[in-house]
């Protein structure tokens, strides 16, 4: 039976042929892929030149093409369209592929021939990419054991193996945690409260599962407004402790995966001879310690609280007087009770703005952006196989009608779909054997699902994520370059969120949203009143907002910091380390690492703290589109020429000053949000 996997795509591009791959199609590509990979470093190895650039640091890049090709595909689908079988694979492939890694990066005559290229790095007369790729590729050899004794090496490869389990393992029982888990209502009064979109979507969810009445999950879309608006507080507790405590108890436990995925990252960075995992992580960042990290989010914690501190209570003061009967506002209170306040304060609720964001004309909108900004262009095809009948596919053109890319957009919830939202890639950029490659690029979200009478409607914050992950896929989209590992979003991991986060401001620009919120049912314009109470509303909750994206960079940062393991079990350390700045009254029995996906099986260990860090540059950057035009085509061509294009082919502080004349102001994001002055 042949293997689609194994063989070049007869598709348009080349794109993966999902049409025709099967699960079972999967662990004998990764086979053969690793069997392929494995041949290609002992070609190097064993070739008898001397060592130099071309036949050891670059033909060391492009190895493993076809187990590249094999865990882009599978990677990804099982974040997007999983099942057990799917999970089943993944469980079997990671030891395989951990050492395979093993197999390169602890490899003694590799890592020799490569220290003999960067031993004489200077006097070689490399490009400035070739200068970097070897640089990396040396300290990659330095930071994964190729430098320790071959005991240490052994142990080295055992802790890597057990880890790579455990961060799948992880992210597994968070998905099941949450499948596990939906709220069924067959009482009409319970639904006081609820907007008919909310319900709408949750008589489709319920019948789609064969039930009467309504069904709600805690997958965002789902949750995030049942809270905002469901009258029924009782309900609303219900819902938020099971969003709260996934990971915690039962078959989904994770609380014991986090203590043994700390310890193991902490064995591993003693090894290679760091302090704490968090030094070892950050050496490559741009922050380059923790101790600059912890600075940075103490400085803007200690700015932020008294500003978060101040909301919360004028919410409860608000709701105190307009009917609360508690005893204190409850974290399962608060979205409710802001919702209210900010209906009475801006006259502004996200009811009266989802008619105004059709999805259809949201996505036109983005392209369209990037159109005026870059010169680009986004054009559905048809013939492109997918994994699922609701991805769409499109061709990305540069103004010149140069191929730049295919855009997959991935939009709606399902049971196979883990929740949030993200930018990925099928396929990289780069040139290989003097032929260029474009990427597969890929965003993946959670709207709502179209239902009966009613089309995919964002909320403003939606539409703001969605202009997030573009941002994402725009740097993939528009890399330039040579050599894969340096181009698209493979930049370092608290300057990877600029080009994303940058794009949100639009999403409060006048001057853009003009150009296509219209009401789905009339066609009419959103009104310029509307218009300035959604930019008049900007910061509301901002210190609020802040501390809470603070706690999560405490958090993590916390963890990772340790050079042993915390005598508290999980929940007790995690709630040790945030009393300090809690804003909120505790709730027992829940907590944020059981299920903090990010830094336990994603690639955000002693790095969440980026996305605060980012937020200073895009802020810092965007305030040169506000000096010169929103759509300034020139600004927008040296975004596109400094940091774009140039993916992490250059120290990122350098990219930055190239665009922006000067490094980062910090003060900059507490402007724009507001948080200055008494």
């Amino acid at each position: 039976m042949e293997n689609p996997l194994l063989t070049e795509s007869p598709c348009r591009w080349g794109a993966p042929q999902f049409d025709r791959i099967r699960v079972e199609h999967y662990l004998p590509a990764f086979e053969a892929g690793i069997a392929e990979a494995k041949a290609e470093i002992d070609a190097i190895v064993s070739n008898p030149e001397a060592p130099d650039f071309h036949n050891t640091v670059e033909a060391l890049e492009f190895s493993g093409r076809t187990l590249d090709r094999v865990s882009g595909i599978f990677f990804n689908l099982l974040e997007a369209e999983t099942d057990e079988r799917m999970q089943q694979v993944a469980e079997t492939v990671s030891p395989m592929l951990t050492e395979y890694s093993m197999y390169v990066s602890l490899n003694g005559p590799l890592f020799r021939k490569v220290k003999a290229v960067y031993d004489h790095k200077d006097s070689l007369g490399l490009d400035r990419d070739q200068m970097k790729l070897l640089e990396n590729s040396y300290r990659s050899f330095t930071r994964n054991g190729a430098a320790l004794p071959e005991a240490d090496k052994q142990t080295y490869g055992k802790y890597a193996e057990e880890l790579s389990l455990l961060t799948l393992a992880f992210g597994n029982n968070v998905l099941r945690s949450s499948n596990a888990f939906f709220l069924h209502v067959t009482d009409p009064a319970d639904l006081a409260g609820l907007p008919d979109y909310v319900t709408g979507a949750g008589a489709a969810e319920a019948k789609e599962r064969g039930l009467d009445g309504w069904v709600f999950t805690l997958d965002y879309p789902s949750y995030a407004p049942f809270m905002k608006f469901s009258g029924n507080r009782e309900l609303r507790k219900r819902m938020y402790l099971a969003y709260s405590s996934k990971g915690i108890g039962g078959e989904t436990d994770n609380t014991g995966n986090v203590r043994k995925i700390i310890d193991l990252r902490m064995k591993m960075s003693v090894l290679l001879g760091y302090r704490t995992y968090a030094d070892y992580a950050l050496e490559e960042n741009m922050a380059k310690t923790p101790a600059a990290v912890g600075d940075f989010l103490s400085r803007l914690m200690e700015r932020s609280l008294p500003f978060a501190r101040a909301e919360v209570s004028r919410i409860s003061e608000y709701a105190a007087a307009h009917g609360f009967e508690g005893d204190r506002i409850m974290p399962w209170d608060f979205s409710f009770w802001s919702e209210r306040y900010k209906e009475a304060e801006f006259s502004l609720n996200e009811e009266l703005l989802k008619p105004y964001f059709r999805l259809e004309n949201c996505i036109a909108a983005v392209f369209d952006l990037a159109g005026r900004l870059y010169g680009i262009r986004f054009e559905e095809v048809s013939g492109i196989p997918v994994y699922h009948k609701d991805v769409k596919v499109y061709e990305v053109t540069d103004a010149d009608g140069r191929h730049l890319a295919l855009f997959y957009a991935d939009f709606f919830p399902r049971e196979g779909k883990r929740g949030g939202a993200w930018m990925t890639e099928f396929r990289g950029q780069c040139i290989r054997n003097g032929v260029e490659e474009r990427p597969f690029v890929s965003i993946v979200t959670n709207f709502t699902k179209p239902a009966d009478n009613m089309p995919s409607l964002l909320t403003h914050d939606e539409f703001t994520t969605l202009l997030h992950e573009f941002g994402h896929a725009l740097h993939g989209i528009l890399a330039e370059g040579r050599y894969p590992s340096l181009t698209g979003t493979s930049v370092a991991r608290d300057f990877v969120e600029l080009p994303s986060q940058i794009m949100e401001n639009w999403a409060f620009e006048p001057e853009y949203l003009e150009t296509f919120a219209k009401d789905y049912r009339t066609g009419e314009p959103v009104p310029e009143s509307l218009i300035g109470k959604i930019v008049a509303a900007k910061n509301y909750l901002a210190g609020y907002q802040q501390v809470r994206q603070l706690q999560f960079g405490v958090t993590d940062m916390a963890w990772h910091t340790l050079e042993s393991l915390p005598d508290e079990d999980v929940l007790e350390f995690e709630k040790k380390v945030l009393k300090p700045y809690a804003v909120m009254p505790d709730v027992p029995q829940t907590a944020v690492s059981p299920a903090f996906n990010h830094i336990f099986s994603g690639g955000y260990a002693a790095g969440y703290y980026s996305y605060k860090w980012a937020e200073v540059l895009e802020a810092d950057a965007f305030s040169l589109f506000k000096e010169h035009g929103v759509f300034d085509r020139h600004t927008a061509a040296s975004f596109r020429e400094n940091i774009l294009s140039k993916g992490g082919s250059e120290d990122p502080s350098v990219l930055y000053r190239n665009f922006r004349g000067h490094d980062p102001d910090p003060e900059a994001l507490m402007e724009k949000l507001g948080l200055v002055g008494d």
